[in-house]
């Protein structure tokens, strides 16, 4: 299945048919207005989620700066949301599914299939003929959703040694190659990571790039089924996933991701160029 919807298939489904629960992900790093973004224009139906208190659990001395939520935790926010069992599920922010893609995978993880990610997010549906954004905050009735978990492939620091595939590291160059470190306290990556930053998924416009673009580009990384993606905190290597799934590839997901790797004072740290020694 496509993880992915036009704004033009969104039209269409909510004009016609059941609707599906929209959940509205604004967040970025470092900002906690995503709530009044969202109150003051979003798309007709949507609810709003809340990365820190429902996408992440509060982190401790070795987990990252956004562990993932307790299952039950998710399950209770899912159902908040107005999710049930037969529900069709749409995700957007407004920042090229860099946060979208994480209630996608938590979902997928949660063993809940029917959730796609608006592709070009809340532009694209801005830019489609006929198309409003409302104001103030919606709620959805309760749903009853029974979520199951580890649905998608997760290792955790102590599995790295064993990862067989391509390890991506998906934060910007800069941060990769350890020149500069604006979040957490060493700078560098995990030795022998391939850098694909997660913008090189998406075109000018904020859309993801064509499946075989995608495919293409990631067979060069010799990207396959048992790779696995990283970047700051677990965030924006979900996009990783989301691009790859697009793609046709299954990868998996270092949720700790960098955070969690420099709070091991013993974890080898590289600063240098991987891109060519493969």
């Amino acid at each position: 299945m496509n993880p992915l919807i036009s704004a033009a298939e969104l039209a269409q489904q909510l004009q016609g048919g059941p609707a599906p629960i929209l959940l509205d992900v604004r967040w970025s790093l470092g900002r906690d207005d995503g709530n009044e973004l969202y109150a003051a224009g979003h798309i007709p139906g949507a609810v709003f989620v809340d990365m820190e208190r429902e996408l992440s659990s509060a982190p401790g001395a070795h987990t990252g700066r956004h562990p993932l939520p307790l299952p039950e935790d998710f399950q209770a926010a899912a159902r908040s949301w107005g999710i049930t069992d037969d529900s069709q599920v749409v995700v957007y922010d407004d920042a090229g599914a860099l946060a979208a893609a994480r209630a996608w995978w938590l979902l997928k993880h949660a063993g809940f299939d029917r959730v796609t990610v608006l592709d070009g997010g809340l532009d694209a549906w801005r830019q489609l003929p006929g198309t409003e954004l409302v104001s103030g905050a919606e709620h959805n009735p309760p749903g009853s959703v029974a979520l199951s978990w580890g649905k998608m492939p997760v290792v955790d620091f102590d599995e790295l040694d064993a990862v067989s595939g391509t390890l991506i590291d998906s934060r910007a160059t800069a941060r990769y190659l350890g020149i500069e470190e604006p979040i957490d306290p060493v700078a560098g990556h995990i030795p022998g990571a391939r850098n694909r930053p997660t913008t090189d998924n998406l075109d000018s416009q904020a859309h993801f790039l064509p499946a075989q673009v995608l495919h293409a580009e990631f067979a060069k990384l010799g990207v396959q089924n048992d790779s696995v993606a990283y970047c700051g905190s677990g965030i924006t290597a979900a996009h990783q996933v989301l691009a790859a799934a697009a793609a046709g590839i299954t990868m998996g997901l270092y949720p700790g991701s960098w955070s969690q790797y420099v709070s091991h004072p013993e974890a080898p740290v590289a600063t240098s160029d991987e891109q060519h020694r493969h």
